[in-house]
């Protein structure tokens, strides 16, 4: 199905940020937040690891399944990452957006690229640290990586950090909770966008005169 075709009830935010930007959480207290906001649930071949549930933090697939639905054309977005593949479901995005709530999506900047080229009115918005000291200190924060390891996600992160110029929004999280306000303001904000609220809106301008 055409994505032009479908009635976006709701509306979706997709948030990128390198390993050590507080991303993952700054996207969960939003969630915390907002009851009518759903978190978008990727598909992987990966195994579980022993804390993830299927259908919470991912849903796991065999690699069939998985090229099944890109050959399908279910999958907005996808990509292979460490020998392993991720993607967006299509179908479930829709499901989500017809029912009336809104999508928080956690994507890589191919996936976001994917999703703006594809999917109309979604928000992009891209978290970051405060500065390159602060991203290489928290990546070797994680003791349990090996050097080459840390070399690595830092390569990764400044490249990805070069693709912020096309998103929508910058939140810089330099102190958590004003990570999450910032993402708050952000959401709020564009639900109450006039392109948003125009079928709420139109009843006043169709009614006529009088009481």
């Amino acid at each position: 199905m055409s994505s032009s075709r479908v009635p976006l009830e709701g509306m979706f935010i997709a948030v990128t940020g390198p390993s050590g930007s507080g991303k993952t959480s700054v996207c969960k207290a939003l969630l915390e937040m907002f009851p009518q906001l759903r978190f978008s649930v990727s598909l992987t071949t990966r195994a579980p690891r022993p804390t993830e549930a299927d259908g919470k933090d991912y849903h796991f697939i065999s690699e069939a399944e998985f090229r099944d639905r890109i050959r399908r054309g279910d999958l907005i977005e996808w990509a292979e990452n460490y020998g392993q593949l991720y993607g967006t479901s299509r179908e479930n995005m829709e499901a989500v957006l017809r029912g009336g709530h809104d999508l928080l999506l956690d994507v890589d900047t191919r996936g976001a690229r994917a999703l703006k080229k594809t999917w109309p009115g979604g928000i992009f918005v891209f978290v970051i640290p405060p500065s390159i000291e602060v991203l290489e200190k928290r990546l070797r924060g994680r003791g349990s990586e090996t050097a080459e390891t840390i070399r690595r996600r830092f390569d990764n992160a400044l490249a990805e950090i070069r693709e912020i110029v096309w998103y929508d929004y910058v939140v810089m999280n330099d102190e958590l909770d004003a990570a999450i306000d910032c993402l708050r303001a952000i959401y709020v904000a564009e639900k109450c966008r006039r392109e948003r609220m125009m079928m709420k809106i139109k009843p006043f301008f169709d009614r006529s005169g009088g009481m």
